[in-house]
């Protein structure tokens, strides 16, 4: 499932894009409030993951400034979003480092998969970030391990001890 392109500019001081009903009705029927982004603008592509959120009645995504300077747009500027149906496991692509250490460390796995969705994001996105492959590796090693230490702060899943 994909939208049609359509036209948006940032909004507020949060940083968000209000979404057109038409658009994003099809992916709330489907119960889906995790996308795919893909935003343009003058021949620059971002994807992202992204989610669709309720606020007044209204809905909106968050666009932050990462994501804007990425894109090379500032408030007030008009650029293209197109939502596809996320089929990723957990709503964001996990990196390759990440799921080579989750196949060898089963126990650290079950243990990842008790978290909440939103922990399990922000983990994802935490060890993501990190420039190098080497680094991505050992962050996702130590996540393991104090997983399985039974760190629960999400604050300390990353640090050694």
């Amino acid at each position: 499932m994909q939208s049609k392109i359509f036209d948006v500019t940032i909004i507020g001081s949060y940083y968000s894009i209000l979404l057109p009903e038409n658009v994003i009705r099809p992916f709330l029927d489907k119960n889906q409030k995790r996308v795919r982004v893909e935003a343009t603008f003058e021949g620059k592509v971002l994807s992202f993951h992204g989610a669709i959120q309720k606020r007044n009645n209204r809905h909106y995504m968050m666009f932050g400034k990462r994501y804007q300077k990425e894109l090379g747009v500032f408030p007030n500027d008009y650029f293209q979003l197109q939502f596809f149906e996320d089929k990723s496991k957990y709503g964001v692509e996990v990196p390759e480092e990440l799921e080579e250490v989750f196949l060898t460390d089963q126990e650290a796995l079950k243990i990842f998969e008790t978290l909440t969705d939103g922990l399990k994001r922000g983990l994802i996105y935490a060890i993501a970030r990190y420039k190098t492959s080497q680094t991505r590796i050992d962050k996702s090693l130590t996540l393991c391990e104090n997983l399985k230490r039974g760190v629960t702060d999400p604050r300390q899943m990353l640090r050694s001890f």
